[in-house]
């Protein structure tokens, strides 16, 4: 077991020739952890950290968006132009990063703040709560993959009400596209709660 400086709850762990990247017990397995993503890893975890944690104000939320940042350059790995293209490239990565977790902070926000207005017989258990919440991330990440124009049809439709030839007129398309849109997004939904059927089945 390795640990580098300046990321004290970050460690990097071998076993069975495989690594992770785990902050505070939690692990992600990679099959291959080469040289260059070890130099990388210690060159700015660190200056990553101190990046993170200006912007969120917590070393726990922050050390844990360093892990998912490295993750990242793991799935699509790429060849840098010195230092300062390291750490460019390190910073788009997190500050798309510190994007979903604010989103996903103010989405668990206004849902938790839903729930105080209930009754306590209505109030939901910690274990419905956590998968309650992750439902709630995982729809959200899925209406932020739909194009633009989709999702708002969806959302006219779902919350809103509105019929074909109203949402046609806020969307500015016809009302034979309003259709066609929808049904792409409920296509999406469709494979999302498959996803999470499977899920809540494990």
């Amino acid at each position: 077991m390795q640990y580098f400086s300046g990321a004290p709850n970050i460690e990097i762990i071998s076993h069975s020739h495989q690594y992770a990247l785990a902050p505070d017990a939690a692990v992600v397995s990679i099959p291959e952890l080469n040289t260059s993503l070890h130099s990388l890893y210690h060159s700015h975890s660190r200056w990553l950290l101190g990046f993170l944690y200006r912007r969120l104000g917590s070393r726990c939320d922050a050390a844990d968006l360093v892990q998912d940042t490295f993750v990242r350059i793991l799935k699509r790995p790429r060849q840098f132009d010195g230092e300062r293209g390291e750490r460019s490239y390190l910073a788009t990565i997190a500050r798309g990063l510190c994007v979903d977790h604010w989103r996903r902070q103010k989405l668990e926000q206004a849902w938790l703040q839903q729930l105080a207005l209930q009754p306590e017989a209505l109030q939901p258990s910690p274990e419905q709560r956590a998968i309650i919440v992750e439902t709630l991330h995982e729809v959200d990440a899925m209406l932020q993959r739909l194009p633009g124009k989709v999702r708002q049809a969806f959302l006219l439709a779902q919350i809103d009400g509105l019929a074909y030839r109203d949402i046609a007129a806020h969307v500015g398309v016809s009302e034979r596209m309003i259709k066609k849109y929808l049904a792409q997004a409920f296509v999406h939904c469709a494979i999302l709660e498959a996803e999470l059927d499977g899920l809540l089945v494990e």
